[in-house]
């Protein structure tokens, strides 16, 4: 049994940007697509903002996740730069998308074209603490690779 926890976001959308749809019953991002009036080229190893075409209403206690579609990154190299991106409850702006081309190839992004997913997910407010020392712990201050190869 799946439980459907329902979040209401409001949407304005530009005239002919695409609304955000879910593909199946069991995605959990909705496609986003690009709102172009004209193609954007981006050349291998560099990057654009692409827009939306939409606004969104979030409430608060939750953000917009922006994250890359599998599609594109394995077919073609083409990724969210920063992933993954988030929309604020308070930004009301257009939601423009950072993509980069990774791929050998420079990469056409046309009018309609998804080029993202969104996932609604909660927010939790963490509480910051200054202290004059912290606990401690097996890793201790180990950094990147501290804990083995495996």
């Amino acid at each position: 049994m799946s439980i459907t926890n329902k979040v209401e976001i409001k949407c304005l959308a530009s005239q002919g940007a695409i609304v955000p749809e879910y593909k199946t019953s069991g995605a959990a991002g909705a496609d986003v697509c690009a709102y172009l009036s004209e193609d954007v080229v981006i050349k291998k190893g560099c990057r654009a903002m692409i827009p939306t075409g939409l606004c969104f209403s979030i409430p608060q206690g939750f953000e917009i996740q922006v994250r890359p579609r599998s599609g594109l990154a394995a077919k073609n190299g083409v990724t969210v730069l920063n992933t993954p991106g988030t929309i604020d409850s308070d930004y009301r702006g257009e939601v423009k998308v950072i993509l980069i081309n990774l791929g050998d190839e420079d990469f056409v992004v046309k009018n309609g074209d998804r080029i993202a997913q969104i996932v609604v997910a909660p927010v939790t407010i963490g509480l910051f603490q200054l202290v004059s020392e912290l606990d401690e712990t097996e890793r201790g201050s180990g950094g990147f690779g501290s804990t083995g190869k495996n």
